[in-house]
């Protein structure tokens, strides 16, 4: 296997990424949270409860910038911060109620965007699919 063709490939990959989750994203969020707010709140909804440091790292933030935007959503009671049982100095970050009740709304509406662009797939793509998304999760994205 050429591994900078498998490389190319893999950038190709990853740009279409981008492409179509802006496509299922658009206009899902809500108009109370920015942009930089949203996906903060979507890394917490699907890796919840998560760590300064984990959201800034993976945000591509500084911890000074992510601390003043996870500060704007618990002014918005969207997040909570709890502190860790054994290390009192540590403080993880989860949803609140109302931040999961908004994060289900958005998600729901790219969970409609998704179905729509596999309404016309057969069960075989399907499964491929499913079988693709397991192998790159497992095998890339661990």
């Amino acid at each position: 296997m050429d591994k900078e063709a498998l490389f190319l490939k893999c950038v190709s990959f990853t740009t279409s990424v981008h492409r179509v989750t802006h496509e299922l994203t658009k206009n899902a969020k809500s108009d109370s949270v920015t942009p930089v707010q949203y996906n903060m709140l979507e890394y917490i909804t699907v890796s919840q409860p998560v760590t300064l440091s984990e959201i800034s790292d993976c945000q591509h933030m500084s911890m000074p910038n992510t601390s003043r935007e996870l500060k704007k959503l618990s002014e918005k009671k969207l997040i909570e911060k709890i502190s860790d049982t054994e290390d009192r100095r540590k403080q993880y970050i989860r949803l609140t109620k109302d931040g999961e009740t908004m994060m289900n709304e958005s998600f729901a509406c790219v969970e409609s965007r998704f179905l729509q662009r596999i309404q016309n797939a057969s069960k075989e793509d399907l499964a491929d699919i499913d079988h693709a998304l397991d192998i790159l999760q497992t095998k890339l994205f661990y």
